[in-house]
C-alpha cells in the first residue's frame, strides 16, 4: 500500500521541528566515530544544542534544539559527519559493533566501509527513504534481529546471506560480492516501490525483490532472535587488548562526558542499543577510563537496571507526549522500582505507583516511539496516567 506523504526522516540538512526546537541526526554507518569526530559532535551539542547527544537505535545520533543550522552542517561536515548533501539521509548501517576485534567472526567493517562508499557514489540511491535500514552482522546474531530492510548475515568462510525485510532468503553470496547484491537489492526496491518507507510495507516486497534480482529462495535459514543486552563492561579483544561497553541512561550523552570520552583517543562505537564501546584500550588505559567516567554516569556494569530502562523523547521534546516521561522513567529507576516485583496495570496509575522489571519501555503515547525489538514492559502514558502491559499479559 503506497504512503501517501513523503519520508520526513530528519538528517543534518533537514531538520525536524519538535516541540523543544529544531532537531538533527546525524548518521554514522557501522556506528564508527574517531575521536576528534566524538569532539566535533560534543562541541556542536554545547555551542549549537540543548547539550546532550542522543543515541538512536539504529546507531545514529541526535542533537536537539539546533540554534543555527548552517553553522552545524559546516562543523560536522569538516569532521567527515557529512560527506554528502544529497545522501546523508540514506547511510543507515548497522554493523555488528564487536565485529573485527572480538570473537572468531569475520571481520566485516570492510563491508560497511564499502558499502558506505558505494552508497554515497549512487546518485539514483539519494532516493531511498530516511527510514531504510542496513544492517551487516558478522554471525555472531547481534543485528540481523533488527529487521533489516536489507541486510547481510555471515554464514561460514567467505559466505553471507542475503536478508530482506527482517528475514534470510536463503540465498547465499561470498563476501566479495556482498556489497554488490545489497546495493542491487536497493535500487529494486526503488524499482518496486510505490510511495512505501519500508520494504516489509510492500505487499510481497521481500519475494518480488528476489525475483527481480534474478535469484531463487534458498532452503537454508538462519533464524534471527533479538539480541536483548548491549556488550557492557571489560571487553578482551583478539589482540590483548581491551575494550568497554558503557551504557547511557536513557540514551542521552552530555556532551561533556563526550569531551573526555574524545580525549581518551581511541575508536568509539555506537550501538544499536544506545550504549557505546570504548576499543583498543591497554589494561591500565582501562581502569583509569572506568575511574573517570563511571562517576559521570557511564554505566560499566551489566547488571545495572539502566540497561533495561528504555524511554521515548517525552516533553518538552514531542508535541504528542503526554507528560515528561524521561523524568519519570529516571524517578522510578532511581527509586528501584524499575527492578521490584512487577504489577500490571491496565487501568490508569501515577507515575509514582509504577512499578516493573526487565525490559521496559517507557512511552508518552500510544504510538510507543523507540520501543525496542523483542518482548518488553510498555509502561504508557495516558491522559489519566500509566498503563502497564507486560510482555506475557
Amino acid at each position: 500500500m503506497p504512503r501517501t506523504t513523503a519520508d520526513s526522516c530528519p538528517g543534518v540538512l533537514r531538520l525536524h521541528q519538535a516541540a523543544d526546537g529544531p532537531l538533527a541526526r546525524v548518521r554514522v554507518p557501522g556506528g564508527q566515530l574517531t575521536p576528534e569526530q566524538v569532539q566535533t559532535l560534543a562541541e556542536a551539542a554545547q555551542r549549537l544544542g540543548d547539550g546532550n547527544i542522543e543515541l538512536t537505535s539504529r546507531g545514529n545520533v541526535q542533537l536537539r534544539q539546533v540554534s543555527d543550522a548552517d553553522a552545524l552542517a559546516g562543523l560536522l561536515g569538516a569532521a567527515g559527519l557529512l560527506p554528502s548533501r544529497t545522501h546523508e539521509r540514506v547511510r543507515n548501517i548497522i554493523a555488528s559493533p564487536l565485529s573485527g576485534r572480538i570473537g572468531p567472526h569475520p571481520d566485516i567493517r570492510p563491508l560497511v566501509s564499502a558499502l558506505d562508499t558505494r552508497l554515497l557514489g549512487s546518485p539514483r540511491l539519494a532516493g531511498l527513504p530516511g527510514r531504510v535500514l542496513f544492517t551487516i552482522d558478522d554471525g555472531r546474531g547481534d543485528v540481523s534481529g533488527l529487521r533489516p530492510d536489507i541486510g547481510a548475515h555471515a554464514v561460514g568462510d567467505d559466505r553471507f546471506a542475503l536478508v530482506l525485510a527482517g528475514a534470510d532468503t536463503g540465498i547465499r553470496v561470498t563476501a566479495a560480492d556482498t556489497v554488490d547484491r545489497l546495493l542491487a537489492a536497493a535500487h529494486g526496491f526503488l524499482e518496486l516501490g510505490t510511495g512505501q518507507w519500508r520494504l516489509h510495507e510492500l505487499d510481497d516486497g521481500a519475494e518480488r525483490l528476489i525475483a527481480l534480482l534474478g535469484h531463487s529462495p534458498g532452503r537454508e535459514r538462519v533464524e534471527f532472535g533479538v539480541a536483548a543486552e548491549p556488550p557492557i563492561g571489560w571487553l578482551d579483544q583478539n589482540d590483548g587488548l581491551m575494550a568497554l561497553g558503557a551504557g547511557v541512561r536513557l540514551g542521552s550523552l552530555p556532551a561533556r562526558t563526550a569531551e573526555f570520552l574524545a580525549a581518551i583517543e581511541r575508536p568509539i562505537l555506537i550501538t544499536p542499543w544506545r550504549s557505546l564501546v570504548i576499543t583498543d584500550l591497554g589494561e591500565g588505559a582501562a581502569e583509569q577510563v572506568v575511574r573517570v567516567l563511571a562517576p559521570m554516569g557511564l554505566i560499566f556494569d551489566a547488571a545495572s537496571p539502566w540497561l533495561r530502562v528504555s524511554a521515548c523523547a517525552g516533553q518538552p521534546g514531542c508535541a504528542k507526549s503526554l507528560t515528561d516521561i524521561r523524568a519519570d522513567a529516571a524517578a522510578a529507576a532511581e527509586s528501584g522500582r524499575t527492578t521490584a516485583s512487577q504489577t500490571a496495570a491496565a487501568e490508569a496509575i501515577p507515575a509514582s505507583a509504577v512499578v516493573t522489571a526487565g525490559r521496559q519501555h517507557w512511552s508518552g503515547c500510544d504510538r510507543r516511539c523507540g520501543r525496542p525489538a523483542g518482548q518488553v514492559t510498555e509502561v504508557t502514558a495516558t491522559p489519566d496516567g500509566y498503563r502497564v502491559i507486560s510482555p506475557d499479559n
